[in-house]
């Protein structure tokens, strides 16, 4: 299946997960030289971060499929890189995307590093994900299965890290995935997929925030400046957000939910409206640091007409893409709701995956 792997020494991160697992199962059947990688990225024992738990179920699996295992701690490095980002841009009143700086800084950088002073020939992964080579270098292509296709959260990977990484699940589907660990004996064929903030895990956001940032309550105001309600500090709301509003039943409103559509730093408000509002609705949004797969494509010399994804798993919305001085201007055919600057806006053709840039300011 993998002929490029034969008899060369692929790292390949294991999680403890189904996904990894069944990745390092098909390598080893290629005729690669497996030497598993398990990365501890958080420290905090709090009771909700699963390392101890995953490194376990990485042993168990190499065990079980007789390939040496390695663990490295990059916990300083996930700070320094990852962690103080996704704060910065809290503090900014943005909604950061983590696992996008995660796979660039830390899965595709120290780790790729670590990994060559294994002895490392190629690099493995357990991503939905596929490249090709093409005249004009690598590819980053969408998984076959596109419910779990993962190429938004990769494409900050540099063109040099994808043309070392071999992606063995990106041909299936992922229940093929979980019967192939069961059929095979694997014994986390039915565990739950991790969730939540890369390498932290699922656990209460505000709480776990509040620890790092200061709360700084403030009101909720309607556009027109009433206020209906106080807020908990602004860095607990993302745009379109409904829930934990606190603010329904009032008599003087109608009994159309309330949604977030902007936020006020300078006066510390929160801005909310209801029912289907059009302030949720972005036909243009500009965007920094653009990074792409590669060369930038030529088309942006005038005007590049592509695909592009403003969320994970959204379906692909037309739009086309131009140079600014400061980045890039995307306009949609058709408008967008709730567009949170701070993640990020990632372009496409067809199947594949250009690159993406960071979303700074939306227009109506």
């Amino acid at each position: 299946m993998f002929p490029e792997v034969q008899n060369r020494r692929v790292v390949l991160g294991l999680s403890g997960g189904v996904d990894s697992a069944v990745a390092a199962l098909l390598l080893k059947d290629a005729g690669a030289d497996v030497q598993a990688l398990h990365m501890t990225n958080w420290e905090d024992d709090d009771g909700y971060c699963t390392a101890a738990e995953d490194l376990q179920d990485a042993r168990q699996v190499c065990e079980q499929l007789d390939i040496p295992l390695h663990h490295v701690n990059f916990s300083r490095q996930y700070r320094d890189q990852v962690f103080e980002y996704f704060l910065a841009e809290y503090r900014a009143g943005r909604t950061p995307n983590p696992d996008v700086l995660c796979n660039r800084e830390i899965k595709f950088g120290v780790f790729r590093e670590h990994a060559k002073r294994l002895g490392g020939e190629l690099l493995a992964t357990g991503h939905y994900a596929r490249t090709a080579a093409t005249d004009d270098g690598i590819a980053l292509l969408k998984a076959r299965d596109p419910n779990k296709d993962q190429t938004y959260f990769l494409h900050a990977v540099s063109a040099e890290a994808l043309a070392e990484t071999v992606f063995p699940l990106g041909d299936l589907q992922k229940d093929a995935v979980r019967r192939l660990a069961r059929d095979r004996g694997l014994r986390i064929h039915a565990k739950k997929d991790s969730t939540g903030i890369c390498f932290i895990g699922e656990r209460p956001f505000r709480e776990f925030l509040s620890t790092y940032l200061p709360a700084n309550p403030g009101p909720i105001r309607t556009p027109g400046g009433e206020q209906v309600g106080e807020h908990s500090g602004l860095m607990y709301y993302t745009l379109g957000q409904r829930q934990g509003l606190q603010i329904g039943g009032r008599k003087d409103a109608g009994e159309e939910p309330w949604y977030v559509v902007a936020k006020d730093l300078d006066e510390n408000s929160l801005i909310v409206a209801q029912g289907a509002t059009e302030l949720l609705l972005t036909h243009n949004l500009e965007a920094s640091q653009p990074g792409w797969i590669g060369t930038a494509p030529a088309e942006l010399d005038t005007a590049l007409c592509c695909a592009a994804k403003v969320r994970y798993r959204q379906e692909d919305q037309a739009c086309t893409v131009t140079r600014t001085a400061d980045g890039l201007r995307v306009e949609f055919d058709e408008a967008q709701r709730a567009v949170a600057p701070g993640q990020f806006v990632v372009f496409y053709q067809g199947d594949r995956c250009l690159g993406g840039a960071v979303i700074d300011r939306i227009q109506l």
